[in-house]
Parts: structure tokens; C-alpha cells; sequence
């Protein structure tokens, strides 16, 4: 049996124990067995190093827990007026990947005032440790408990993240439920892509950041210095008067009687805007440089720099494209210099060009030339994750061969022109091939290729022409490189995301996907050298209720959390029975919220959320893709989505070169 004890900071006990070894002045201690685990300073906790090396010796990776990374912040705790907690609903090998986390957690470190910690998820085998030793979830740079922060700010970039925020908060030795949080208690925030259709999560989360959050993070931080002594009611109301923050429990949703769909969702307070529109920084800040370098392999060894934001391409699937609205480019001369100090800071010898899709960035030439010129002697890999053929060129082809080759990405979505005119794709099968014949004769082996099944209008002919489309590509390179060419394809399923012309569509059903699937592994046979990887359908499904869901879904992710939901964008974790028993115990339905064919003026959970383009533009849009309309690329031609009307004031200020959109002037 475990004893423990207390020891009070007068206790003679405490200075004559060797084995305890105490790094605060005052406070008082929980002895577990003897050995110091938990010390506690003027109401804070913070876990004693020598109880975690312990612990750490029962769990795979225990370097995801202990901190100290190189270029990892630590700052004098009692010297800070707010203290974040930034989470990542996911284990340390995923977080540390978060560029996002990265910028955010640079930008609050900056400020003396204010610090930023990190806290991420624990794997099973480190769940079960602290669980049966009592340990809560616990920072990374100085082991205090989350608890015991000002705020905490969780990113969701995606839905399967919602159960681990229960399992995060839990772990705090938090209430999951905001309403049953006063100020004792951290003021819980979320922000990220997920968080544009924040209803399913308004139970769990007291206020939403939408859009973009470099500047209104430190918004936040100052107004919480003048607004800490306050209830949390008088906090949150407060709050509600940023620009882009959006708190629920001030909001009330209204639903018809007969068929369950969503009247209206209206404010309760003065302070609450019936509308909240997402945050934009209208000139990109400086990019980070000194990225903390991880002890253990990350999911991207590399370090990422966002050389634009946003995209005109317009494909109608995207919400990505649609949320990042407007686009806004980096100065190739500060591209350059940031690679500089980040190989001089970290010693990474990969460096990520990060954009959707990057060689689109109207310099994108002159930039990879610079850095291939500097780096000649193949110490720097140059990596372009995203790839639009239409933008590509033999040139940078050619500029990229200079460097350590890795591979090249292209997401042709669909295996048909016809398909690719329905989403708004605008590339041919010629233009694909000859580009993938300009990679393969460079000396590159490994192309990636990734396409969507599921989309509307989406025939069996269009879906083989996939694997056709693969195999065309793998017999280029083999014309090259005989069989040490490879194709890996990965084929996801289309999810109708909030904020897109393709939010009024409906997702296939379980069988469907299947069979589409099938019909790829048919096609492809026992062909070597296509890597052929697909989703699991129910996850898709779980994805589709989740982004397109309302307020009512929050008792039904409670409800599979308590049934061992966890960790659900992993394909060998995931519990698929958790939630569907969880969906039949609160009689709700997967089908009525993912298969549902919306009618065209349906009101959806969404709409008091304003991603700066119109309702009834991407309704026109959603009508244009089933005629097969092609839109080009929007630096070409502006087609009014609502962006410029929304954030007039900011470009009227914002000088001509710095937004891909036209210029305007002030009150027009």
C-alpha cells in the first residue's frame, strides 16, 4: 500500500530527510512512499522531478514528459502577471509538429509579463501511470500542474480531438463542464479550424478565438490582467467584446419541433455580437525562428515556415481555402533571412516552405533559388508539402534538385477532369503527367499523389480512374528508374465541411465508401510499387457528425469519452462502438447529422460564425459545381466572395502588394 503524508514547510521532518530534495523556499509537501511528489508553493503544484523519473521508467518515450528541450522558455514564475498553458489535444510527437503551437507559445514568451507553457495529451501508458499514482496533468517546462495557470488555450485543428479535450481537463482535475468552473478553475479557450463550427465543444469550452490568433492571443492577456479579480461571469462578458471571441454560454440555440433542424441561435447578453467574425493579422509578423528542438523523433523533423497564408484557388471542398481568406505573402528577403537564423538556432537540416500550396507564392522561384544558392553543398533540404500542378514548373524542378532529395506531394483530388471541374481543381491528366515526367528525370523516386473519394457527382468511372491515374504516373518513373520508382497514394473521404460551397452536400454512406474503395484495390491488383493507403470509413462518418453537428452533440461526445473514446484520429485506437452507443443512449443519430441532404436556406449551426465570405456566395458556388463550372485562380478575377467587403477597413491600410486581393479604399 502507498502511504502518504503531509509535511508542512516548518516540519523537522522534511529538513532532516536526505532523500527529499526541495526547489521552492516555502510551501508545504505530499510525500509518496517516503519520496517527495508533489510540492506546493503559495497554492501552485508542481511535480517533484525525482517522483517523475519514477514514473517515466513505465512508459514508452518517456522524453515526451520531461521538458528541457534546447530552445524550450522557462520563465520565473512568480515574476508573471498571466501564465497560459498552450495544449495540443494530442501526444507530444504530434504537438511538436503544431506549427501553430510554435508561433503562439514564440509571440507570448516574448512579453515579459506574460509566459506560455506547454501541455499535451499523454499516451496510454503514461495515462494509466498518472491515474493510478495521482499525478495531475502537468506543464512541460516547469512540471506545475495545469490547474494552476491563468488560462488555457487548446488547439483543435480537427474534430477527433474533441474526446481528448475531456481527457485533458480530467486529468487537470477540472470540471468538464464550463458552467461548473468559477474562478478557481483556468478560463478555457479553444481556437483552430475545428473551432469555425464551435457548437458541438460549447459545453466543455468557456470562449472560442476564431480566425487567426497572433494578435488577439495578447488581446486576451492584457485584458486579463484588469479583469482577474472578477467573477467568471463578469470575465467572460468582458471577453465577449474582442473582436473574434465568441462565448457560448451567452448564445441560445432554438431547433423545430418537428424535424430537430436549427431556427436560429441568438445572444442573451449586450455584450454578445449575434454575429462573430473571425480575426486576421493583416500583415503576416515575423516567423519564428528559435523552434525548440525535440529529444525523440516528431511526426515532422523539420522546421516549418508559413511563406503565405491563405488561397485563391478555390477548390470547393476546402475549408482551409475559405477560412484563410484573404491571401498575404512573406518578403522573400525575410524568407531567407529566417532560414538563416533557424539552421544558426536549431541545426535542422529541413526546412519546410508552408503554405496551401506553396508554389503558388508569387516568388516562390526567386526564394528557392536564394536558398539552394546558399546551402550548395547538400546540407539543406528544401521541403514544399503542398504542390499545385498548374503553378509548378520544370525551373523549380530544377532549383529543388540542387538540394537533398526527399519527395515530391500533388493532390490531383480526383482521377477525371470531370471531377476535378466539379470541385473547382482546374488541372488535366496531360498536365499532371508531364509534370510528374519533369520530377521523375531529375533524379526524385518517390512521388506522393493524394486524392478524395465520396464528392458529389462521383461515378465507379470516376473512382477507378484513380488507380489508372497512379499507375500511369508509376510507369513514368519507371521509365527512369526501373523498379526503385514508387507512387504512395494516399485516398481519403470527402467530409462536407462547414464555411464551403460543399456544405449544402451529403456523405456517403458506410457501404458506399467501401465500395469505392474496392473498387480501387481491384484496379491497382498486385501492382509493386504503388503504397496504397485509405481511411477507415467509420472515422470519416464520426468526422462528418462532428464538423457538421449542433450544441446537442456535447452530451454525445461526454457520453463516449466515459466509454473509452480517445485518441480518435488513430486508426488502431479508434472506438467506433463508444460512439455509436453513445449516439443511440442520448437519441441522437450519425445519419440525421452526416448523411442529411441540407436544403439550400436551411439555417446550420454555423452561420453566426462569419469566415468573411457570404452565405450566398458559396451557395452560388455550390450551384455552379453541378454544372461542372470552373472558376480560375481569384488573383486573376475577383469574384466578389465578400472577403473585401468584410475587411475593407483593414486593406484601405494595408499597402496594395501585401494582400492578393484588389486594393480598396476607406468607407466604400
Amino acid at each position: 500500500m502507498v502511504q502518504y503524508m503531509v509535511l508542512t514547510h516548518e516540519s523537522s521532518l522534511l529538513v532532516n530527510n536526505p532523500r527529499i530534495s526541495v526547489g521552492v523556499s516555502s510551501g508545504w509537501f505530499l510525500c509518496v512512499g517516503g519520496v517527495l511528489c508533489l510540492s506546493f508553493d503559495e497554492d501552485c503544484m508542481i511535480i517533484n522531478n525525482r517522483i517523475l523519473d519514477r514514473l517515466l521508467t513505465k512508459v514508452q518515450k518517456p522524453a515526451r514528459y520531461i521538458g528541457g528541450e534546447y530552445n524550450s522558455i522557462v520563465k520565473d514564475w512568480h515574476a508573471i502577471d498571466v501564465k497560459i498553458a498552450l495544449a495540443f489535444p494530442d501526444i507530444y510527437d504530434l504537438g511538436m509538429s503544431n506549427l501553430g503551437l510554435a508561433i503562439l507559445y514564440d509571440i507570448v514568451n516574448k512579453e515579459d509579463d506574460f509566459l506560455a507553457e506547454r501541455v499535451f495529451v499523454p499516451w496510454f501508458d503514461m495515462e494509466e501511470v498518472m491515474r493510478s499514482e495521482n499525478i495531475p496533468l502537468f506543464s512541460l517546462e516547469t512540471q506545475h500542474e495545469i490547474r494552476d495557470f491563468d488560462m488555457i488555450g487548446i488547439s483543435l485543428p480537427y474534430e477527433q480531438l474533441y474526446s481528448n479535450v475531456l481527457t485533458l481537463l480530467d486529468l487537470g482535475n477540472m470540471p468538464l463542464k464550463s458552467e461548473s468552473r468559477d474562478t478557481s478553475y483556468p478560463l478555457i479557450f479553444a481556437g483552430g479550424s475545428a473551432v469555425f463550427n464551435p457548437e458541438p465543444m460549447a459545453d466543455f469550452i468557456d470562449f472560442f478565438v476564431i480566425g487567426e490568433g497572433e494578435e488577439v492571443l495578447l488581446e486576451i492577456a492584457h485584458l486579463y490582467q484588469k479583469i482577474c479579480h472578477l467573477d467568471r461571469d463578469s470575465q467572460l462578458r468582458q471577453l465577449a467584446k474582442i473582436h473574434g471571441i465568441y462565448v457560448p454560454r451567452f448564445y441560445v440555440p432554438t431547433y423545430h419541433p418537428q424535424d430537430g433542424t436549427l431556427i436560429k441561435i441568438e445572444p442573451t447578453v449586450e455584450e454578445a455580437q449575434p454575429h462573430v467574425t473571425k480575426r486576421i493579422v493583416p500583415v503576416l509578423p515575423k516567423p519564428v525562428t528559435k523552434f525548440i528542438v525535440p529529444f525523440i523523433d516528431i511526426v515532422f523533423n523539420r522546421a516549418s515556415i508559413e511563406i503565405q497564408r491563405g488561397c485563391t484557388r478555390g477548390c470547393r471542398f476546402c475549408s482551409a481555402g475559405i477560412i484563410s481568406r484573404p491571401v498575404r505573402e512573406r518578403p522573400w528577403q525575410e524568407l531567407l533571412e529566417t532560414v538563416d537564423k533557424i539552421v544558426k538556432d536549431t541545426g535542422h537540416e529541413d526546412i519546410g516552405l508552408l503554405s496551401l500550396s506553396s508554389s503558388d507564392y508569387s516568388q516562390v522561384r526567386t526564394l528557392v533559388k536564394a536558398i539552394t544558392k546558399t546551402y550548395t553543398d547538400n546540407i539543406l533540404t528544401i521541403s514544399m508539402p503542398s504542390l499545385r500542378i498548374e503553378s509548378f514548373s520544370a525551373d523549380l524542378a530544377e532549383m529543388l534538385s540542387k538540394g537533398r532529395k526527399s519527395n515530391f506531394t500533388f493532390a490531383p483530388e480526383s482521377g477525371t477532369d470531370r471531377m476535378r471541374n466539379v470541385i473547382n481543381k482546374g488541372i488535366s491528366d496531360e498536365d499532371l503527367l508531364e509534370t510528374v515526367d519533369d520530377i521523375y528525370k531529375r533524379g526524385w523516386q518517390l512521388i506522393k499523389l493524394y486524392f478524395m473519394i465520396g464528392q458529389p457527382t462521383e461515378t465507379d468511372e470516376d473512382v477507378i480512374a484513380i488507380a489508372e491515374l497512379a499507375k500511369q504516373v508509376l510507369k513514368i518513373g519507371r521509365k527512369y528508374h526501373g523498379h526503385k520508382a514508387k507512387v504512395r497514394m494516399g485516398v481519403s473521404t470527402f467530409v462536407p465541411k462547414p464555411h464551403t460551397p460543399f456544405q449544402w452536400a451529403s456523405f456517403c454512406s458506410l457501404e458506399e465508401i467501401e465500395h469505392k474503395q474496392e473498387l480501387i484495390r481491384q484496379e491497382l491488383g498486385r501492382m509493386r510499387g504503388i503504397i496504397f493507403n485509405w481511411n477507415n470509413p467509420e472515422g470519416s462518418l464520426l468526422e462528418a457528425s462532428l464538423t457538421r453537428g449542433d450544441r446537442r452533440l456535447g452530451i454525445v461526445i461526454q457520453r463516449a469519452w466515459e466509454k473509452g473514446a480517445k485518441f480518435d484520429a488513430w486508426n488502431n485506437r479508434f472506438n467506433a462502438v463508444a460512439w455509436r452507443e453513445a449516439y443511440e443512449e442520448c437519441e441522437l443519430s450519425f445519419n440525421w447529422y452526416a448523411h442529411r441532404v441540407r436544403l439550400m436556406d436551411e439555417v446550420f449551426p454555423w452561420d453566426h460564425i462569419k469566415s468573411g465570405v457570404e452565405k450566398q456566395w458559396l451557395l452560388l458556388d455550390w450551384q455552379a459545381s453541378q454544372q461542372g463550372e470552373v472558376k480560375i485562380d481569384c488573383r486573376e478575377r475577383c469574384y466578389n466572395c465578400g472577403i473585401i467587403t468584410t475587411f475593407k477597413e483593414l486593406r484601405a491600410d494595408i499597402p496594395a502588394i501585401a494582400w492578393k486581393c484588389p486594393p480598396t479604399r476607406r468607407g466604400l
